[in-house]
């Protein structure tokens, strides 16, 4: 028995130095469709405006409709993407199912919400546009992101104790 228990540590270990030994040898590139997607993404921002600070502002003192347009084609193409999702049984590249989670309310979501707006409006910045306002050459936002990176560190570190 002894002797088993041994034999199945060692392929155990023997198993997780593969796995590691694989990983490291992964390459780069088939990720690289990933990086065209988000700079396509970052030229939409900027090409829209939607990462204009003076866009942001008019958005949160209702001067202008221009944002919430952005917004709600957002929405609508979403909610179209989701019902041919469902309708057609889309699987994902990995050939996986793609599931939709019913999602509960409470009421963590509007002090969250409402906590995210307040940055939104006073940094002229959500996490969508960062990269893409770093990219313009608007370094100063680097500072919005490091805000970012630390709340959600603030975030994970409280998890436990915050109302969900």
């Amino acid at each position: 028995m002894h002797l088993k228990i041994i034999e199945r540590n060692n392929n155990e270990e023997q198993n997780r130095r593969d796995v590691t030994e694989n990983d490291s040898r992964r390459r780069w590139y088939p990720n690289f469709k990933y990086l065209l997607v988000g700079i396509f993404f970052g030229i939409i921002f900027v090409k829209s405006e939607a990462i204009s600070w003076f866009r942001i502002q008019e958005m949160f003192r209702l001067q202008s409709f221009h944002m919430y347009g952005i917004i709600a084609s957002a929405v609508v193409v979403g909610i179209i993407s989701i019902g041919i999702i469902k309708r057609f049984n889309i699987k994902t590249m990995g050939g996986e199912p793609i599931e939709f989670q019913a999602k509960k309310f409470n009421r963590g979501q509007l002090y969250g919400g409402l906590l995210f707006g307040f940055g939104w409006a006073i940094t002229g910045a959500c996490p969508g546009p960062l990269f893409a306002q770093i990219g313009t050459g608007a370094l100063v936002i680097g500072i919005s992101l490091l805000s970012a990176i630390f709340g959600t560190w603030v975030y994970g570190l409280l998890r436990d104790r915050l109302p969900h």
